[in-house]
């Protein structure tokens, strides 16, 4: 019987997301504008790529990571759309501060809810969702205060935030290539 050996596709998706995340969050923390390449990004690897993650996850039988990384690739994919469309002529208006802060917090409240599923998984997931769960959080209050400081600092936990999942994507990259542990993830036993 020939059995088909599937890779790992969280690599990929952790990749996208927290690529993604902290080109985005340099901008939120004030580095530089938004533009197309932050864009390009939310559509391609922050979008595309963790969709496709999730749908090998899915495969893989592994209905966290096809829930996780399929919502988190379409987040990327509408975010782009509420900041691209309204500058289009055959789009509507922007979406209100009171929008985007109940679009951030329902964001917000299911990452929680992902968190808690992580608590069997490994300290490094742990983390990424966590620091999410407080970015989201931030954003809305952000969003919500019209406060450019707690933006900034919401764009400074978000580059923590990108940087864990860029950690945890290398990580099981290179212990898979080396068949030991060359960075740890903090198993949970």
């Amino acid at each position: 019987m020939n059995q088909e050996k599937l890779s790992n596709p969280a690599p990929l998706g952790l990749m996208g997301f927290g690529m993604t995340t902290v080109l985005l969050n340099i901008h939120n923390a004030g580095i530089y504008n938004l533009g197309t390449m932050i864009l390009a990004m939310g559509i391609f690897y922050g979008g595309l790529a963790q969709i496709i993650a999730g749908i090998m996850e899915f495969k893989k039988g592994n209905t966290f990571g096809t829930t996780a990384f399929t919502s988190f690739g379409l987040f990327w994919e509408s975010l782009v759309f509420l900041l691209v469309l309204p500058n289009t002529t055959w789009w509507g208006s922007a979406a209100s501060n009171g929008a985007m802060v109940a679009y951030l917090s329902c964001w917000g409240l299911f990452t929680l809810c992902m968190f808690f599923a992580t608590l069997n998984k490994n300290r490094a997931l742990q983390l990424v969702f966590l620091s999410l769960t407080i970015l989201f959080g931030l954003l809305a209050l952000g969003d919500a205060t019209g406060s450019s400081v707690i933006k900034h600092i919401a764009g400074w936990e978000g580059i923590i935030c990108g940087l864990s999942a860029w950690y945890l994507a290398i990580a099981e990259v290179l212990n898979e290539t080396y068949g030991r542990v060359v960075l740890p993830i903090g198993e949970v036993k």
